[in-house]
């Protein structure tokens, strides 16, 4: 009933930017939290960055100052702007977003994964 779909991926340089976007669609009443969570080959999925309804957002220690999560609650998206991408920040990023559909029913929904390849 709700489906995320992530863009925005690919390969960049290091030092360079990316901007992820994960636009939530289907049978929403409301959407709280969004999250950004990424794996690398060999490690466990890791949030990476967080927002609240209200705005308020927390980021991993390796990201900050680095990468901006945002939302556009009119258009259901939640946006991760990367700068200053270093190798190790290539993973999979996958978005999570916490909704109450329209039937009431409160669920988390996950993206599909979108690479980030950060290398020369």
């Amino acid at each position: 009933q709700v489906q995320l779909v992530e863009s925005g991926g690919g390969l960049v340089q290091p030092g360079g930017s990316l901007r992820l976007s994960c636009a939530a669609s289907g049978s929403i009443f409301s959407i709280s939290g969004m999250y950004w969570y990424r794996q690398a080959p060999g490690k466990p999925r890791a949030v990476v960055a967080a927002i609240t309804s209200g705005g308020n957002t927390n980021y991993a220690d390796s990201v900050k100052g680095r990468f901006t999560i945002s939302r556009d609650n009119a258009k259901n998206t939640v946006y991760l702007q990367m700068n200053s991408l270093k190798p190790e920040d290539t993973a999979v990023y996958f978005c999570n977003v916490e909704v109450t559909r329209l039937d009431w029913v409160p669920h988390d929904y996950w993206g599909q994964g979108i690479q980030v390849t950060v290398s020369s």
